[in-house]
């Protein structure tokens, strides 16, 4: 994979990881405003959110995304 590649990749992965982080996020409001806080999808929800916010945080400790785009 030559360097034109791997930077098409990182910026589809990187797109992916922003979109789920937003999708758990806009559901899990959802699920608060209803009163889910408790459920297990909840829970779960959470949970990969964390992982997403993670993954965006090493981005920025690599110099890869600015610190405003997490």
């Amino acid at each position: 994979m030559n360097a034109e590649d791997r930077l098409d990749a990182f910026e589809k992965m990187l797109t992916a990881v922003r979109t789920n982080y937003d999708q758990a996020d806009n559901k899990m409001k959802q699920m608060k405003a209803e009163g889910k806080k408790k459920s297990a999808t909840y829970r779960q929800l959470a949970g990969s959110k964390m992982q997403y916010r993670n993954m965006l945080s090493m981005y920025s400790l690599y110099g890869l995304i600015g610190e405003d785009d997490i």
